[in-house]
């Protein structure tokens, strides 16, 4: 079967774009083909820092005919139908379509169109074209002349030849016949950009990595990162090191080289009283060096590895010096920002605070911390953390945002000021909460342990959520600027993996309130019937928390639809119990009896206009009920006292056990009792019936939500 090869090279590709560049070529291309009918046994794309490839195996030669049956408008139709069928059926006139007669529906028009199968050579000429004019770079330029025409082809940097072929492995591949802004597809290439430029021809794909690997480019990202990452590993070994493995900046690198050359510079070790987090920010961020750590333990080694994309005739020696220059002069300001630091405590640093604005409408960053120090004190009690260490720990946790080391390297943030609040004797908890309040930053991310540090987390999440939900500035889509979808599941992470029982809606007043005592303007304030919208929020975020974990999202629907559900901790167990019991013959069966009942109240209270909403007269039912009528209504008081106590108890388990017990009576209830009796009473009776076992449900969960 023929494949096809196709590389665009360009000046550059962005280490950032080039992954998602590369599975969106893969994609729009046999996308393009399904579409047209051309089925392919695999593809795979390639990223360097100069080219996109791609290679789709098993492509048929040509497309199969198509015969399709396309029905028309019945006979006498109005002429504006009978043209509208002629012109998609691609039809001259009604001569070239057929009569067929229905039974039901009479005579109508059918077209029989056939379809003669297309080179494939043919029709990757007509989609790649647009694929490559259309291609969805996060940003794009124009060059050269062509770039004041209208229309004129935008590429991440200039596009500069595009290879294309399409053939069997036994014969010679075709050159695939297209042209995007006066670049003809072809078949010549070249290699790496200094090492071995020259141009070069290719046909298959099976020639195209080992021809491009002769020409120093390694095609493939991920042996780019294996190459990288081993070479580290054996250089660090031979000098008694541990590589400090970063998957990001592997990710990176690998992005950087087409040719990757491991090799090992040294610092001068006074810069180790540095912290290590800031040594390794310096080195990763300036230089995208790994840094290594010595062998007998966690202490770093003044030392780092860098990735060259040159095979230098000095072995290197030239371009590690010139690393070592550079990251020698960072370290150097980087141990300044210490020293610097070091010396003014974390509070004094409060002032400077108040001149962040945080967000126009929500106020400064020193407003914000009294506003999270007076919430972390409130919620420390819920979470068994000492009020004044929660208030202390709050108070100082965004005060290293000002510090010289944390203004250089953002992502410090927290590490930094967990760091200065040691030095400055800070109580250990205090100095965790300062660092560990923003956790968790995403779902892998871990839960901070400390009470301390789930308060103020926990503050602070919720600050951020009341204020922006206040402003009204809530995400939309997929646009979620202020991250408040990843504050909602990192509240539900604290509150679940920390088995902390709190009612969500008081904390969120109480957020709401701190933030009006602190003269916020807020136009959309958070008022009683706005609380329900951001409790919704917490819902939807919670469904994808408890998705991943395999619950059903109507389950929890159904146990939210009940009132003042706002104890996470609580919703979570309830959905669980639930699913559980479902799971059951005795849940299954319970549901479907429910649904029934729900039906008929359904139908007979709009054919009557009223609601059975009143509790059953057991008196009527003991004096003219069936037995069976009888057991159902005993089980039904028997079932719904205990489920509601079992509820009370936070016994979500023993409130299904409960609930399991109507099973026999609701079965056979329906088994042997017509609930429309003649008698208009024990009828009225009967429906009142079927609405206590709804009611009986809704201890635990409102069973109209339940699907299936």
């Amino acid at each position: 079967m023929p494949d096809l090869l196709l590389e665009l090279r360009s000046e550059e590709i962005p280490a950032r774009m080039q992954r998602r560049a590369a599975e969106d070529l893969r994609k729009l291309v046999t996308d393009a083909l399904v579409e047209r009918g051309f089925l392919y046994e695999g593809a795979k794309a390639f990223a360097t820092p100069r080219r996109l490839a791609l290679h789709v195996a098993g492509l048929p030669p040509r497309g199969e005919a198509v015969r399709e049956e396309r029905r028309g408008p019945r006979v006498g139709a109005p002429e504006a139908a009978v043209q509208g069928f002629l012109k998609g059926a691609g039809l001259a006139s009604l001569s070239e379509a057929t009569t067929v007669t229905d039974p039901k529906k009479g005579e109508f028009y059918l077209a029989v169109i056939e379809r003669p199968g297309r080179e494939t050579l043919d029709v990757l000429a007509e989609i790649l074209p647009s694929i490559i004019r259309n291609f969805p770079w996060p940003k794009s330029m124009r060059w050269g002349r062509a770039s004041a025409q209208p229309g004129a082809l935008r590429w991440v940097r200039p596009l500069q030849s595009i290879v294309a072929t399409f053939g069997p492995e036994t014969e010679t591949p075709e050159t695939v016949p297209f042209a995007v802004d006066g670049i003809e597809a072809g078949t010549v290439t070249y290699g790496h950009r200094f090492l071995a430029p020259a141009a070069f021809e290719v046909r298959r794909f099976d020639d195209y990595g080992p021809s491009l690997e002769r020409a120093k480019v390694v095609l493939d990202a991920d042996r780019r990162k294996d190459i990288i990452l081993h070479d580290a590993r054996d250089l660090a070994f031979a000098r008694g090191l541990d590589l400090v493995e970063d998957e990001g900046l592997l990710e990176e690198v690998a992005g950087l080289v087409e040719w990757p050359v491991v090799l090992m510079g040294s610092f001068d070790a006074s810069f180790l009283d540095i912290p290590a987090e800031a040594i390794r920010a310096t080195i990763r961020a300036n230089q995208k060096c790994f840094v290594l750590r010595r062998g007998d333990g966690e202490d770093l080694a003044p030392a780092f590895i860098l990735v060259s994309n040159l095979v230098a005739s000095d072995g290197g020696a030239a371009i590690t010096a010139g690393n070592e220059r550079v990251v020698r002069a960072r370290l150097s300001d980087a141990k300044f920002f210490w020293e610097t630091d070091k010396a003014i405590r974390l509070e004094d640093r409060l002032p400077k605070l108040d001149s962040i604005v945080f967000h126009e409408k929500l106020g400064t960053q020193g407003q914000r911390v009294e506003r999270i120090a007076t919430l972390a004190r409130d919620l420390a009690p819920l979470v068994g953390a000492d009020p004044d260490l929660a208030h202390r720990a709050a108070t100082l946790a965004k005060a290293d945002l000002v510090t010289e080391m944390v203004g250089e390297f953002p992502e410090l943030q927290g590490l930094m000021g967990r760091k200065y609040a040691s030095l400055q004797g800070e109580h250990p908890s205090v100095c965790a909460a300062i660092e560990e309040h923003y956790k968790p930053l995403g779902p892998s991310d871990r839960v901070p342990t400390d009470p301390v540090s789930v308060a103020v987390a926990l503050a602070d999440k919720l600050d951020t959520l009341v204020g922006f939900w206040a402003i009204d500035e809530k995400p939309t889509g997929s646009k979620d600027p202020y991250a408040l979808r990843r504050a909602a599941l990192g509240v539900i992470r604290l509150i679940n993996e920390r088995q902390i029982k709190i009612g969500l809606t008081k904390s969120l007043r109480q957020a709401d309130h701190f933030l009006s005592e602190k003269g916020v303007s807020a136009p959309a304030k958070i008022e009683e019937d706005y609380l329900p919208d951001l409790l919704a929020f917490f819902a939807d975020r919670l469904k994808v928390y408890l998705r991943e974990k395999g619950a059903r999202h109507d389950l929890i629907d159904a146990v939210f639809a009940l009132p003042g559900q706002d104890d996470l901790l609580m919703v979570v167990r309830r959905v669980e119990a639930l699913g559980k019991f479902l799971e059951t013959d005795d849940g299954r069966n319970l549901l479907a009896g429910y649904k029934r009942a729900a039906n008929i109240l359904r139908i007979e209270e709009k054919k009557d206009g009223r609601a059975y909403d009143a509790e059953p007269d057991a008196a009527l039912t003991a004096s003219s009920g069936q037995p069976e009528e009888r057991a159902l209504a005993d089980a039904l008081a028997s079932a719904r006292t205990s489920a509601s106590a079992a509820v009370a108890a936070e016994d979500f388990e023993g409130a299904m056990r409960a609930l399991s017990t109507l099973r026999a009576p609701v079965d056979a209830f329906f088994d042997k009792v017509t609930v429309n009796a003649e008698d208009p009473a024990l009828r009225a009776n009967r429906l009142a019936l079927l609405n206590a076992l709804r009611a009986a449900t809704r201890e635990v969960a409102e069973f109209s939500k339940i699907e299936g």
